[in-house]
């Protein structure tokens, strides 16, 4: 239904696709993935809307193709007054009137064929939405998101997780051919995550998904399309297998460069002792097999194959320490509670010392936010700082901590930098560098906002962490590089997640909130309640198995044990079968 060929497209500042081709057919279920920044949400602006980009290449959309889009920064008006069912049944109570306004025409008109055109027209949107069933259908997708009892609740009362599960429904409700959703998943809770996978699996059309969310990749995509360093590549499979195909593929590019490194040394030998012997004997004979070394030298150097999405960079995350510490309480919470329109938290107990890595874990809406900033403020009299803890905050509200109308470099220099030059070499390790660096805050992705937010922190020497759902919007390199900055930090974290993959490869326990109160539960238990609440067991452990023998083969990589390296794929293969029958 949508087939884009040799696509280019830029901004004055930033190339964003190369002659890039792919396509999108009935029945994939596709997943959009690439590292932040890379122009995925532009290029859906673009599928969206082709007539308000200028572009190199050509776009064909089936002209009857009907696209729903779900935004990944969908908000509910505050002025809306319509219970959840109303606010889903909109399209087709709006459809229903205008059917209602064309019979009262009927009874006065002279112009009936008109009238029977828009009637037909009318009719037959309706039908195409599903709509003489659409109060079914609606009770349907409530149940299967476990939300049937939002259905006479306010939309305005809505947590931001289940508002946006309501968009998605809404959505999938007017039947569209196409269904793009630009990270839908951030900032859900378990439950809600789990109520996502449930929709995206049961939808009977074509969807494009943008997501970083490793558990929604696991399980939810038949295709991939992968956009990396301006160029795309398709991959009809789940991400799992595209997954080991790239690290097949890896393996073997690293021992054709091993082979060719070794060649073109030999070669750099031969080379220099002709050039030698050259300096000393000018015949012509000499002169030519120099230069018949060289054009072979050069040959093998433009040989070597270029794979951009085989080794992606990683950002450099470090969150570095001046000064460490002792073994002592950094964060006391005694009585603590907060109330907005409901009480939220009630009578707060808990510690944070000096080297714990802690989540706080909990559904969407019951304060977990407002308590994190409230002990970043330090002014609220049932939370105690230590008076040596010097903390960083990120937020999963960006513009708390960054100024959009700031340059980059001057975001930087505000933050206590002394020249561009320095900040210029600070933040290359995090991916940004040229021209990117003079443009505005505003003009970012969500995913880059986050990894700048990450750079402030880590700059700032702090020796007690408060993150804010900081894997929100990051790419899945830039997740695992968090995860290793966590595990190598030797202060203090509290963390806001619903990442699991984040906390349970970088905590050491977990605060829970249910009941309007937190308690402390051990990593173990916290597994065993997510194994039988949301996760299938089997599988999550499967996959740990999976990720220790990958962790094996990048060792071997390291080690050029390429004989070594190969054997693991065969094991790693196991494991992957053993996950896709789970």
């Amino acid at each position: 239904m949508i087939k884009v060929e040799h696509l280019s497209f830029s901004f004055p500042q930033k190339e964003l696709y190369t002659d890039i081709s792919f396509t999108l057919e009935e029945g994939q279920h596709c997943a959009f993935i690439g590292t932040s920044g890379s122009g995925k949400s532009t290029l859906i602006e673009i599928l969206m809307d082709p007539d308000k980009h200028v572009f190199d290449g050509k776009l064909e959309i089936d002209p009857s193709c009907r696209i729903g889009y779900v935004s990944q920064f969908s908000q509910v008006d505050p002025a809306t007054d319509m219970t959840v069912f109303e606010y889903m049944s909109e399209a087709f109570t709006r459809l229903q009137e205008q059917l209602n306004a064309i019979y009262a025409e009927m009874a006065t008109t002279h112009d009936m064929d008109s009238l029977m055109e828009r009637y037909q027209l009318t009719l037959d949107a309706l039908e195409s939405m599903g709509g003489d069933d659409a109060e079914s259908r609606i009770h349907k997708k409530l149940n299967l998101a476990n939300l049937a009892k939002l259905k006479d609740v306010s939309v305005t009362s809505l947590s931001g997780g289940e508002f946006k599960l309501i968009q998605v429904m809404k959505e999938m409700l007017t039947n569209p051919d196409l269904m793009i959703m630009d990270e839908p998943d951030v900032f859900l809770d378990f439950e809600n995550l789990n109520a996502l996978k449930k929709l995206i699996n049961s939808h009977k059309g074509m969807l494009l998904v943008v997501t970083h969310n490793r558990y929604l990749l696991n399980h939810c995509f038949n295709k991939i399309i992968h956009l990396e360093n301006t160029e795309i590549q398709e991959f009809d499979g789940s991400y799992i297998e595209y997954h080991f195909s790239l690290l097949q593929t890896k393996i073997e590019l690293q021992e054709i460069a091993a082979a060719e490194a070794e060649e073109i040394e030999r070669y750099d030998h031969i080379i220099d002792n002709l050039r030698a012997i050259a300096t000393y004997n000018s015949e012509a004979s000499r002169g030519r097999a120099l230069k018949a070394r060289v054009r072979f030298q050069e040959r093998l150097e433009v040989r070597r194959i270029k794979a951009p999405f085989v080794e992606i960079k990683q950002r450099d995350i470090h969150f570095g320490l001046e000064h460490e510490m002792e073994d002592d309480v950094l964060v006391k919470v005694d009585h603590y509670s907060v109330a907005f329109d409901e009480l939220l938290l009630d009578n707060v107990h808990f510690e944070i010392k000096s080297t714990d890595k802690v989540a706080i874990i909990g559904p969407n809406g019951t304060g977990k936010t407002t308590l994190l900033r409230d002990i970043f403020r330090n002014q609220h009299p049932s939370i105690q700082v230590h008076k040596d803890a010097k903390v960083a905050y990120l937020s999963q509200l960006q513009g708390e901590t960054l100024e959009d109308a700031n340059t980059i470099l001057h975001e930087f220099i505000d933050a206590g930098f002394n020249t561009y030059d320095e900040v210029r070499a600070y933040l290359a390790s995090y991916g940004f560098e040229g021209e990117i660096l003079e443009q505005k805050i505003e003009s970012l992705s969500g995913g880059e906002k986050n990894i700048l937010q990450l750079a402030k922190v880590a700059a700032s020497q702090a020796n007690l962490l408060l993150l804010d759902e900081p894997t929100s919007h990051l790419d899945v390199y830039t997740q695992i590089a968090l995860e290793k900055a966590i595990l190598n930090y030797k202060g203090a974290i509290l963390m806001v997640s619903h990442d699991f993959y984040s906390v349970v490869n970088g905590m050491d326990y977990v605060l829970i909130v249910e009941h309007q109160t937190i308690r402390k539960m051990s990593m173990r238990k916290f597994r065993q309640m997510i194994y039988a609440s949301h996760f299938n067991k089997d599988y999550l452990e499967t996959e740990q198995k999976k990720k220790s023998v990958e962790m094996q083969i990048e060792l071997a990589l390291k080690e050029m044990d390429f004989e070594l390296a190969k054997g693991l794929v065969d094991e790693l293969e196991g494991w992957i079968k053993r996950l896709s029958a789970l």
